[in-house]
């Protein structure tokens, strides 16, 4: 991998990205200035699960970036590994959804927001993404997000996002994804 910016315009020359137009985002996270202040790595532990991993910031040829690597376990009523941010303002109304530069082993990845209305530990909203060998640019939309219960929202709204993760979830696996940008559009 190049520097970031080569790394972009190689994709959009090749057609890597699942989109190709950039437009405006709305908080981007690029993980190059002290993301470890920022990003909090959480497991099923804190509920007696006993998946095992670690998110580390890396640089590759120049270029920051998150990597989640783990144990992801379903014994003990357990399932997930994730890193995750608190934004700290609200999106604009008009944010349509996610967008994610990401690569990884060739398995599915999920991205969990929490919103002003997921009170309780166990609510959020989840869209599932393919994490392929190369970085690839998604977008996902918030009507692509499901209500983890039937108390909340069926799609959440943007004004209302409240935190952004990343998370290996659900089956047993080794996670590895890896995130060069993170935000919203």
């Amino acid at each position: 991998m190049k520097t970031r910016a080569a790394v972009l315009s190689f994709c959009l020359s090749f057609g890597c990205f699942a989109t190709s137009a950039l437009g405006d985002n709305a908080m981007m996270d690029t993980f190059d200035n002290n993301p470890e202040s920022r990003w909090e790595f959480l497991a099923d532990t804190v509920m007696g699960g006993v998946s095992t991993g670690q998110v580390r910031f890396e640089q590759e040829d120049g270029a920051a970036y998150a990597r989640l690597t783990g144990n992801v376990s379903t014994e003990n009523r357990g399932g997930f590994i994730q890193f995750r941010t608190e934004l700290g303002e609200k999106l604009p109304k008009d944010t349509q959804g996610v967008r994610i530069v990401t690569r990884g082993n060739n398995q599915t990845y999920f991205i969990h927001l929490r919103t002003s209305g997921t009170v309780l530990p166990w609510q959020y909203y989840q869209a599932s993404f393919e994490a392929t060998q190369q970085w690839t640019e998604l977008r996902i939309p918030f009507s692509a997000f499901k209500a983890s219960g039937r108390m909340l929202r069926s799609e959440p709204r943007a004004g209302s996002v409240r935190s952004i993760g990343v998370v290996a979830f659900g089956r047993d696996h080794q996670a590895k994804v890896d995130v060069l940008e993170i935000g919203f559009y």
